[in-house]
């Protein structure tokens, strides 16, 4: 499969066969070995204090969160928290959808980089900031995805920051191990599990329907 990826010959719908022909649980292992993840990287002396150190997320939360979410090759994925770019590259390969992994710690960057070029994963954009200053810039995202990396004042600005974003364009919000704040705009879309959480906003719904309400007859 990694060749097959070297030479732009495997399509969303092609690797994705592939890796659902691979049992549960081995998908983790088999993901790793295509992407030539040997070993986690230490978390280093830029993570802020409260933020969750660096641990992928498993191929199954990404698989039923790609479904809950519709992600499409039309869609921006961004990951607030992406480490060494994993998921990012995942969901990419999963869907075609272009992707953005927001990372803090320099080190986990270099290691997404050296994914991005070792894969040739071009729709594949690493960028080194703290999420609770940067994500309100990403004004392209389209899905955002978080996978525990804080919570408190940080996940606030951040949630603050999405919102900015959803007055201007229907987003969704995904969350693996991490309950968010109740926030109005967003409405929960799919069975809440143990884990897995997907919203999609309604500030945009609210504006069409303003503006249907004050035609004039």
């Amino acid at each position: 499969m990694r060749e097959r990826l070297l030479n732009t010959e495997a399509s969303p719908s092609v690797f994705r066969a592939t890796l659902m022909n691979v049992p549960a649980s081995e998908r983790d292992a088999w993901l790793d070995l295509v992407l030539g993840l040997d070993s986690l990287p230490d978390d280093g002396p830029a993570l802020p204090r409260g933020c969750v150190p660096y641990l992928p997320c498993s191929v199954d939360a990404l698989l039923r969160m790609v479904d809950h979410a519709g992600v499409e090759a039309s869609d921006v994925f961004v990951d607030i928290g992406a480490g060494v770019g994993r998921a990012a590259v995942l969901v990419h390969l999963l869907t075609g959808a272009a992707a953005i992994g927001l990372e803090i710690q320099p080190g986990l960057v270099h290691t997404s980089w050296d994914l991005k070029t070792r894969l040739n994963v071009l729709r594949y954009s690493p960028v080194e900031g703290d999420a609770a200053q940067l994500t309100g810039c990403i004004t392209i995202g389209s899905i955002f995805f978080l996978y525990c990396p804080f919570s408190g004042q940080r996940l606030e600005k951040v949630l603050d920051d999405l919102e900015a974003i959803a007055r201007t364009r229907q987003i969704r919000v995904c969350c693996v191990d991490l309950p968010l704040p109740p926030r109005p705009w967003l409405t929960l879309v799919t069975p809440q599990s143990d884990d897995l959480t997907v919203y999609r906003s309604t500030l945009r719904d609210c504006d069409v329907a303003g503006r249907t309400h004050h035609v004039a007859p």
